[in-house]
Order: structure tokens, then C-alpha cells, then sequence
């Protein structure tokens, strides 16, 4: 091992540290065996860097997947770190994936999603409160128990900003039972209501047409709202430019090593958001949907509904069409256990030996 494809950095907090091995995305690599002694920290195929950082942190850059072994430990030294006889200088060396190749790959998946499933029709909603409502309601549940409490808001007359303003609780809390957390919702709605009573008397319309950052903060200082939530809500029911993170975006672009999960949730969003600004409104549909049998998996496409086919600005529509389709790929393909890669569309995209 060479020190110059090496670097370590110690935090003086703590004499212990662990080794990282980084592997640029699309090369072969392999971490060390779990076995492998301290004397020996073998590195098979390019080493881009071994980078040494402090016990309990693990460091992550874009463009990159870490391998991390706790066994190994080194203690400190004035300007250098010595771990089985190899010496390596202080100081952090590692080259990382180019924002714009990152950028150009979530723009292939993109294209080739695109083309193969066509426009997906998200929001399915028939107004703008039915896409707030969703956004609440879909919190740590599937879609379809959404569905299940928007039926008993729309039978009991509720399914509108007034209906829900006036509903004593312990009646919302029941009409949103199957939603899963249905108190904790109710009062979070209640909330949002109040919210938009007091700060833009009760208008939706004078709500959206604030400044996007300054919304998105108004948004997020709610109980209950979350970057997910409050971006959904900007996203597909006030036509504002915000690419919504959600934890398949996170499993696909981790798996095809583009941007690790320990990523922070601005991180994803300005990735996605930089990397679509430049595509076309009207994705490319080519043939390949002409071969896809009717019974095929098509994403996470819904029937069209009102909002999901309102006017959008291209770059909203380009955001939202996004979104859809990973949804599709992870419902259906990028599972959490036992994913379908070799079924998945987004295959050819996996980095050699995935």
C-alpha cells in the first residue's frame, strides 16, 4: 500500500479511528474481508483513496460508496498516523464522482423512464386541499390507506378546506382513521388550517404565491411538516420548482451509487433539482412503450385526475414527472429486501459487479 494513495484525518477527540476504503462509482472494488487482520488492509482493484477518519464518524462525499471496518485502529501521532508499519501524513486525500457526471446519470434515468412508461399523472387529486390532505395523510403509510380516509372526508362532505375546518375533531380523527396516526394527523391539519386562516385568511391561492424559499420556511415551522411533506405540498399542489425527496429516491440513487443515503435531505433535492433544470418539459417517447404488454408495470402511473393534468410550468412538470417515476421503480423493482434488479429498467445503469 502507498501512503500517496492514503490520508488520515484524527479527531482529537478520541485516540481511535476506522478505516474507509472509497471506491469510485462504476470501477471494481472490493472492501476488505471482514477477517482480515489489522497487519493486512487489502484493497483489490483501483484504489482512489484510504481515507482514516475518526471512531464513530463515518465520511461520506457524493460519487462515492464506503466500506468501513471498526477493527482497525491506529493511535495518534504529531502530524502522522503509523497503522502496521505503513506511515501515512495527516490530512484528507480522495478524488470524488464530478457533480455533472453525478447530474448526467439522473438525467439518463430520466430519459430512459421516461420513454418507457410515459407520463405518470401525479397528483391524483381532484383539487389543491385534496393534494395538502394527501401529503398529510400519506405520513408513515401506503397510498392506499390514504385513498381509504380521503373516501370517508369525500361520504362525509368533509373532503374540502371548509369541511375540514369545521369537522369537531374527534369527528376528523375518525374519518382518518385509516390512514394509520389518525389523532396526530387530525391535529396536524387543524393546524395548517389555522395557519392559513390567520397568515393568508384562508386563501390557498394567496399562500402560493409567495416566494418559494419563504413558503417552504413558513411550511416547515408547522407541526408535523417535514422537508418531504412541505416539498410535496409546494411541489404538486402550488406548482413551485422543488424536487421532492422520498426514501425510494434515496434507496435507488444509493444502489446506483450516485449519492450515498447518508446524504442529507438538501443534498438530494439540490442534486435532482441541478441536474433537471436542463431537460425538456415533454420527456422523449419512443417505441420501446409500444413493446410493453398492457399487464406491464408502468411506475407509479394513476388514472388522470384535475390536478394532475392542471397547467404546469415545464420545469414543474419535468419535477413532478420524476418523482412519479421513481416511486414506480422503487414500489415495484428497488425493493428494501430482495430487490428485482434483474427485471428493473433502470438495470443497465448499475455500476459493474452490482
Amino acid at each position: 500500500m502507498q501512503a500517496a494513495a492514503a490520508g488520515v484525518a484524527l479527531d482529537q477527540s478520541d485516540d481511535a479511528v476506522e478505516v474507509v476504503c472509497w471506491k469510485p462509482y462504476g470501477k471494481i472494488f472490493a472492501p476488505p474481508p471482514i477477517d482480515t487482520p489489522p497487519a493486512l488492509v487489502p484493497c483489490a482493484g483501483p484504489v482512489a483513496a484510504l481515507v482514516l477518519t475518526a471512531h464513530r464518524t463515518r465520511l461520506t462525499r457524493p460519487g462515492f460508496r464506503t466500506f468501513v471496518s471498526r477493527r482497525l485502529r491506529l493511535t495518534r501521532s504529531t502530524g502522522s498516523a503509523t497503522l502496521s508499519g505503513v506511515h501515512f501524513p495527516l490530512g484528507l486525500h480522495s478524488k470524488s464522482l464530478k457533480p455533472a457526471s453525478q447530474q448526467s446519470r439522473i438525467r439518463d434515468i430520466y430519459a430512459e423512464l421516461s420513454r418507457l412508461w410515459g407520463p405518470q399523472h401525479w397528483w391524483p387529486a381532484r383539487t389543491t386541499f385534496e393534494v395538502i390532505l394527501g401529503a398529510y395523510l400519506t405520513q408513515n403509510t401506503a397510498w392506499v390507506n390514504v385513498e381509504k380516509a380521503l373516501a370517508n372526508l369525500r361520504a362525509a362532505r368533509r373532503l374540502s378546506l371548509a369541511g375540514v375546518r369545521d369537522a369537531p375533531l374527534p369527528e376528523l380523527e375518525a374519518l382518518l382513521r385509516p390512514s394509520g396516526y389518525f389523532r396526530q394527523k387530525a391535529r396536524r391539519l387543524k393546524t395548517f388550517i389555522a395557519y392559513l386562516d390567520e397568515r393568508y385568511q384562508g386563501s390557498l391561492d394567496r399562500m402560493f404565491a409567495q416566494p418559494t424559499e419563504k413558503l417552504r420556511a413558513e411550511l416547515l415551522a408547522l407541526n408535523g411538516v417535514g422537508p418531504e411533506t412541505a416539498d410535496s405540498i409546494l411541489l404538486y399542489a402550488g406548482n413551485h420548482p422543488v424536487f421532492v425527496i422520498d426514501t425510494y429516491t434515496r434507496r435507488i440513487l444509493d444502489r446506483h451509487e450516485i449519492l450515498s443515503t447518508e446524504a442529507d435531505y438538501e443534498e438530494f433535492r439540490s442534486l435532482f433539482e441541478r441536474a433537471l433544470a436542463v431537460i425538456p418539459a415533454k420527456p422523449p417517447v419512443g417505441s420501446a412503450r409500444s413493446e410493453i404488454p398492457p399487464t406491464a408495470y408502468r411506475g407509479a402511473v394513476h388514472s388522470p385526475s384535475p390536478m394532475s393534468t392542471t397547467r404546469r410550468t415545464p420545469l414543474v412538470q419535468v419535477f413532478n414527472e420524476m418523482h412519479g417515476l421513481l416511486v414506480g421503480v422503487g414500489k415495484h423493482f428497488c425493493l428494501k429486501s430482495q430487490p428485482h434488479c434483474d427485471d428493473c429498467p433502470l438495470r443497465k445503469f448499475l455500476p459493474a459487479g452490482r
